[in-house]
């Protein structure tokens, strides 16, 4: 049985009477990459705050590794990294000196740690670098350095990848995955980019108006997403069985007595239509059906209304 790092029940946070977060349920297990999608505004930051205490829930429960009161959940959240926003570092000092500084912070007594985390985030070749000096990306990589400086089971990443070039997103992404299979630390991250994350994320929570609309694992997302011939036909099991004799596949699903989705020859609708019209099918109309990631996220928020 998966071990529950987070679990989330009812949760709300107003602020003068206006909901940011409005009830939300969520669950997240040992070893996923949990993608928390939504717009900008639409609660992901405040639902990560309440998260990592740096705000309280005005109501619902929040479960961290199994822990509901108040002195375990504490106690629970030292297991945690996080980056929220940009972390504050001194512009002056390295890459290796802010990050000792934190360590002397957080009381961590591994002397060795600092010089493995910037290993491990690419950035061990710093030297004398200041920080006022690093691109967008190597911030970023030096916060979640910060973040798994105290060897955490869990990290929270917000928005790790917003305004990095192609080579900057790579980067991060590689490191999430290295974490996540190599180092065994369950993650999530907040975005506003589906189809980045649908790379790496193995679950799905996406989120509008501060209600969580839908939690999705990744094998579902892809088939509520796959690409299909759609066909209407007079006949759906003589079709089937021509398609089968004459196209040689069996990937396709009857959808009703009138229409059949083939899962093969997506991009070949003349040759099938040709194939089933020469063997005395009557297909009224073919067409390819499918949606992209970010059609499928607009359609379940679109309007302003949730469509689940």
């Amino acid at each position: 049985m998966n071990e529950t790092v987070l679990k989330l029940t009812n949760v709300s946070k107003e602020y003068k009477k206006v909901k940011a977060v409005d009830n939300v349920n969520m669950t997240i297990q040992k070893g996923d990459i949990y993608g928390l999608i939504g717009k900008n505004g639409a609660g992901k930051t405040t639902l990560i705050r309440m998260i990592t205490s740096l705000c309280h829930q005005t109501q619902g429960e929040i479960e961290i590794f199994g822990q509901t009161s108040v002195r375990g959940v504490g106690q629970a959240r030292a297991r945690i990294g996080c980056v929220i926003e940009m972390p504050a570092f001194y512009p002056n000092l390295t890459a290796t000196a802010n990050l000792e500084y934190y360590q002397r912070v957080k009381g961590i007594p591994n002397k060795k740690r600092v010089s493995e985390v910037l290993e491990l985030v690419d950035l061990a070749n710093t030297g004398k670098k200041r920080y006022k000096n690093f691109s967008l990306g190597m911030k970023q990589r030096l916060g979640i350095a910060l973040a798994i400086l105290n060897n955490p089971d869990f990290i929270i990443l917000d928005e790790p990848i917003n305004g990095l070039d192609p080579q900057g997103i790579v980067e991060i992404r590689e490191l999430i995955l290295k974490l996540n299979k190599e180092h065994n630390m369950t993650v999530m991250i907040s975005s506003h980019l589906l189809a980045e994350l649908s790379l790496i994320a193995t679950r799905y929570g996406i989120i509008h108006e501060g209600k969580l609309v839908k939690e999705i694992t990744h094998e579902q997302l892809e088939k509520e997403c796959k690409n299909s011939l759609s066909i209407q036909v007079d006949d759906v099991s003589y079709a089937a069985t021509i398609i089968e004799t004459h196209l040689h596949t069996n990937q396709y699903k009857i959808i009703n007595e009138n229409e059949i989705r083939m899962y093969d020859y997506i991009d070949q609708a003349a040759k099938v239509n040709m194939q089933l019209v020469k063997n005395d099918v009557h297909v009224f109309n073919i067409s390819k059906i499918g949606e992209s990631l970010e059609d499928y996220f607009i359609s379940l928020i679109s309007g302003g209304s949730v469509h689940v």
